[in-house]
């Protein structure tokens, strides 16, 4: 049997997209920007406000898929989001059976307030990088976003 050889330069690139990945899911850093953003918010309902106002307008499905929760689970986190005035549900506009999910003028001032707080934040990881480097890591990572966004391209 032929042993697969890994490239040690995509093992870090996984390695180190795992990292990123668990830093960005820990509770604990939801909880500090919660802290830091002066906003009374459920943790659980933290990332679901940010990807409406993000991604919005969005169907519970796609955002379910976008956060890696259960559609049922999200579905009731939306509907708590939407009894807090954070959000609201209209019919879409292709599909009248469809139901879209965007932030209201009360969700977009605390997904603001957070965004203030992740900025803060950032300032602190990037104060050591040149403003070329910044630019050239968010230009590449834009760029690998949206590739592996293309159907067949899994990392």
């Amino acid at each position: 049997m032929t042993e697969i050889v890994e490239n040690p330069e995509l093992r870090d690139l996984h390695l180190a997209l795992l990292q990123i990945v668990a830093v960005i899911n820990r509770p604990e850093r939801d909880a500090e920007l919660i802290r830091q953003s002066g906003i009374k918010l459920e943790r659980a309902l933290f990332p679901l406000l940010i990807g409406i106002e993000r991604f919005g307008p969005i169907g519970v499905v796609e955002l379910a898929d976008g956060v890696g929760r259960d559609y049922t689970t999200v579905s009731r986190q939306v509907a708590r989001l939407a009894s807090l005035k954070l959000v609201e549900r209209r019919v879409g506009t292709a599909d009248r059976r469809t139901r879209l999910i965007s932030v209201t003028g009360r969700g977009k001032t605390l997904a603001s307030k957070i965004t203030r707080a992740r900025e803060s934040l950032a300032r602190s990881v990037f104060s050591s990088w040149n403003p070329a480097e910044f630019q050239e890591f968010v230009r590449l990572t834009r760029k690998f976003a949206d590739a592996i966004r293309e159907p067949g391209n899994r990392v």
